[in-house]
C-alpha cells in the first residue's frame, strides 16, 4: 500500500524502548499490521497484505523511515529478514486458515543473503504450513537480476507465488515484468486517480496482455471507494485493497477465506544460448560483420526510444567490441532505461556508467556470440549471431545469423541471458514500503 496512507496509521504501542536502529534490529523490535486482500466481483477474502512497523514512539515507526536507517546502517538485508521473519510468527501464531494467501514484501538486496540463524525457525515453517506470496518491485530486478531469478526459483520450487508491486508508478516496470513473470500484478494506486490520462491507458494495455498470455492475477491497490473498484475492475483487476476494504491493523481472529488467488506456472528456464535459443525456430542467414551493424545499432537505438524505454541485453564476444563509442551509448541508454547490460569476454560488472555487466572465459558458449536483445511493453526484437572465425579484416568476419519479432521467443532468449549478470553497484533508493 502507498506511504500516504500508512502515515495515518498509529500502529502498536512502543514495545522495547530502543535507542537506535541497530537496537531496533538485534531486538528483533517490528511488529506487523496486516489489510485485507478481497476479491472484487464477490467481496470474499483472499488474504492480507502483511506491513511491518518499528517501535511506536520512535523515529523507525513507519517503514520508509525504518529502512532508510537499516540501510544507512549497512543492515538493510538483515532488517528484511527480520520483518518477514516476524509476520510469519504472527501469522502462524494465528493458526489461520490454509486457504488464505499471504503478501509478504522482499527488498533486493535479500536475494542473496541467508537467513539469520534465530529467524530460519519461523521461515521454514512458513514454508510448509503458509501459502505466500512475495513482493518485489521493478527496482529488485533492475539492481540484481541474477540473484532475484534465483531468488523467485527458489520461492516457487517452495509452492509460493510472486507479486510485481507498484507497476504503472515507474515506466520500467511494464518492461521488466515479463522477466519476473509474476503471478499477481499489483497496479499503482496512482493509476485509479488518473483513469483517463494517456500513461494509465499504457499501462492497462500492456498488464491486462500479460494477465491475458500468462494467466496472471491483477489486484489494484489503493481502493478507497465503490467508484474506485468499479474503475479496478475496468483496468481488469480482480483483486482489491485499500481503505474501502479495511486499513491496516492487527490480524483478525478466527478469519476464513471466502475467495482463492491461483498461482501459473513459471516459464522454464533455458541453458541454451540466445542464438541456440532462436536459431531452433528461426532461419539462419550468413553474412558479414559490415552488413550486421546496420541491424544491431537499430536495435540499439529502439532501446532509446519512447516514453517506456525497454530493456537492452547485448553480447559483445570480446572487451575491444565494446568500444569508447558504444560505452558511451549505452550509459546513456542505461540512464533512462530499467534495465542495460553488456557482456562480453574482459567486460567488468559494469562496463560503463550504470550497465550491468560480466566476465567469461572464452571457452564459454557465449564468447562466439553476438546477440542485442530488445524488450519493452508493447514490442521485443533480437538480433542473434554467431562467429564463424574468420581471419581477416574485422568488418569482413562472417556470422550466421537470425532475427525475429516474436515476442515469446526473444523473451526466452532474454531471460538466459539473466543469471550472467551481476548487481548494480548499490545506489540510493526512494523507498515506498507500506
Amino acid at each position: 500500500m502507498a506511504a500516504e496512507q500508512a502515515q495515518l496509521d498509529p500502529g502498536p504501542a512502543d514495545i522495547s524502548g530502543v535507542r537506535d536502529i541497530h537496537e531496533v534490529i538485534d531486538q528483533r523490535a517490528v511488529t506487523t499490521l496486516f489489510q485485507p486482500l478481497v476479491d472484487l466481483s464477490t467481496g470474499g477474502l483472499i488474504g492480507y497484505e502483511a506491513l511491518s512497523r518499528g517501535p511506536a514512539g520512535t523515529p523507525w515507526h513507519m517503514p520508509d523511515a525504518l529502512f532508510a536507517a537499516a540501510r544507512a546502517a549497512g543492515r538493510e538485508t538483515e532488517l528484511d529478514w527480520v520483518c518477514r521473519a516476524v509476520a510469519f510468527r504472527t501469522i502462524l501464531a494465528a493458526d489461520p486458515d490454509p486457504s488464505l494467501t499471504w503478501f509478504v514484501n522482499m527488498e533486493p538486496t535479500a536475494s542473496r543473503v541467508s537467513c539469520p540463524p534465530d529467524l530460519a525457525g519461523h521461515v521454514a515453517e512458513a514454508q510448509a504450513m503458509l501459502r505466500v506470496v512475495t513482493e518485489v518491485t521493478e527496482r529488485s530486478i533492475a539492481h540484481d537480476p541474477a540473484g532475484l531469478l534465483t531468488a523467485t526459483t527458489s520461492l516457487r520450487a517452495d509452492g509460493w507465488g510472486v507479486a510485481l508491486d507498484d507497476v504503472g508508478a515507474d515506466p520500467g516496470s511494464l518492461a521488466l515484468m515479463p522477466f519476473i513473470h509474476p503471478d499477481v500484478v499489483k497496479l499503482d494506486m496512482q493509476l485509479l486517480r488518473e483513469p483517463d490520462e494517456p500513461h494509465t491507458a499504457r499501462v492497462v494495455a500492456a498488464v491486462d496482455a500479460y494477465a491475458e498470455a500468462s494467466g496472471a492475477v491483477v489486484l489494484a491497490e489503493g481502493i478507497e471507494t465503490a467508484r474506485h473498484a468499479a474503475t479496478a475492475r475496468t483496468m481488469g483487476a480482480t483483486v482489491g485493497q485499500g481503505w474501502h476494504y479495511g486499513r491496516p491493523a492487527p490480524l483478525p481472529a478466527d478469519v476464513r477465506a471466502g475467495a482463492h488467488l491461483p498461482f501459473i506456472a513459471p516459464p522454464a528456464l533455458s541453458v541454451d544460448t540466445p542464438f541456440t535459443i532462436v536459431t531452433r525456430r528461426r532461419p539462419i542467414t550468413r553474412t558479414t560483420k559490415s552488413r550486421l551493424m546496420p541491424m544491431s545499432r537499430h536495435l540499439e537505438a529502439w532501446a532509446g526510444d519512447g516514453a517506456e524505454p525497454p530493456v537492452l541485453l547485448a553480447c559483445f564476444q570480446k572487451a575491444q567490441h565494446f568500444t569508447p563509442a558504444t560505452a558511451a551509448r549505452f550509459a546513456r541508454l542505461a540512464a533512462s532505461s530499467p534495465l542495460v547490460a553488456a557482456l562480453g569476454a574482459g567486460l567488468g560488472n559494469e562496463p560503463a556508467p550504470g550497465v550491468h555487466g560480466t566476465a567469461f572465459a572464452a571457452s564459454d558458449p557465449l564468447h562466439g556470440e553476438w546477440n542485442v536483445i530488445v524488450v519493452g511493453p508493447h514490442r521485443a526484437a533480437a538480433l542473434v549471431a554467431r562467429d564463424l572465425g574468420d581471419p581477416g579484416p574485422d568488418r569482413d568476419r562472417r556470422f550466421d545469423f537470425a532475427v525475429t519479432h516474436d515476442r515469446a521467443l526473444v523473451l526466452e532468449a532474454a531471460r538466459a541471458l539473466l543469471p550472467w549478470l551481476a548487481p548494480a553497484r548499490p545506489a540510493p533508493l526512494l523507498l515506498t514500503r507500506a
